[in-house]
């Protein structure tokens, strides 16, 4: 079946261009051009439009494929910098596939939306990996208030003893010391429980206390931490563009938060039960089979620059 599939791939690199010449003879359109018109708005369209573009042998496109990247990589693909990038960009493309202008403005619009939607997807990739490599770290200040804040808003009637103490087991953490259990998606771990106590503070409460339930009782902080991690794999596999670019509008991005849905996520647990919490990989299966239309139990949460 691997050797059927290497053959297609080749068999396609080599008779993509024939086709498209066809195509272009045929309709006097490019593919770029058949893509807008053809496709509907959204998802579909953007997600055939970047194929195109990273399909392509033509120079110029490699260009403006690498400069957005490098844009991207410098932080500043943001809607302030659109009319100086984007618009130069699709200049480009249009020279390069030989696209009159006037005749073509709704393609224009088009395209370039999905050029929008394209790198600003990355873009969040970029910033939410930049924020899962931070570490925790103990010794940074702003580090540990954000970590006694998610204590003081999720359990606001009853101080800390110490630092390091058993209390944090009680919002589900592992040992005395949470530090340990953010090794595996860093700061971003620690943001996105943060931001849901904060943001939605009557969910998380209920979520906490259902947390503590003697028959279908879960670690909240240790569940929240791995389904964001789960979160992180749907946008990094590009599961998440479905979501990101059936929106109606492009939001303001500055940086991505998954939400974790408190009645969806106090279900897993109903369904599976206390003594399956460690059966990461069944719950990992089912939340992927039964959540993923939904976004893997999260809302996305564009926060406005």
């Amino acid at each position: 079946m691997i050797l059927i599939d290497d053959l297609w791939c080749v068999l396609q690199w080599y008779l993509r261009p024939l086709i498209k010449w066809f195509l272009r003879k045929t309709t006097r359109l490019c593919e770029l051009q058949r893509i807008c018109y053809g496709d509907k708005p959204g998802a579909a369209r953007t997600c055939n439009v970047e194929k195109s573009l990273m399909l392509s042998r033509t120079r110029d496109v490699h260009e403006v494929v690498s400069f957005l990247d490098t844009i991207v990589y410098e932080r500043r693909f943001i809607p302030l910098n659109f009319r100086e990038i984007v618009t130069p960009s699709v200049a480009i493309i249009l020279r390069a596939k030989q696209i009159n202008p006037m005749y073509h403005s709704a393609f224009i619009v088009s395209f370039r939306k999905c050029i929008e939607q394209i790198w600003s997807y990355r873009n969040v990739i970029d910033e939410v990996e930049d924020l899962r490599r931070i570490q925790f770290d103990s010794n940074n200040v702003d580090h540990e208030d954000k970590l006694l804040k998610l204590w003081s808003l999720l359990v606001p009637n009853e101080e800390l003893e110490n630092r390091v103490t058993k209390q944090w087991q009680y919002i589900g953490f592992q040992g005395d010391d949470p530090k340990t259990d953010f090794r595996g998606m860093g700061m971003l771990g620690l943001e996105n429980l943060l931001f849901f106590a904060t943001e939605y503070s009557q969910a998380s409460s209920h979520v906490l206390s259902h947390s503590h339930h003697p028959q279908y009782g879960y670690t909240f902080a240790i569940v929240g931490i791995n389904l964001t991690s789960m979160a992180y794999n749907f946008l990094k596999d590009g599961s998440a563009k479905t979501y990101m670019f059936n929106a109606k509008t492009l939001p303001n991005l500055k940086l991505i938060f998954f939400c974790l849905n408190g009645n969806s996520l106090a279900g897993i647990f109903c369904v599976y039960g206390t003594e399956q919490i460690i059966e990461y990989g069944k719950i990992k299966v089912w939340a992927e089979l039964t959540i993923e239309p939904a976004f893997l139990l999260c809302m996305i949460m564009w926060m406005e620059s």
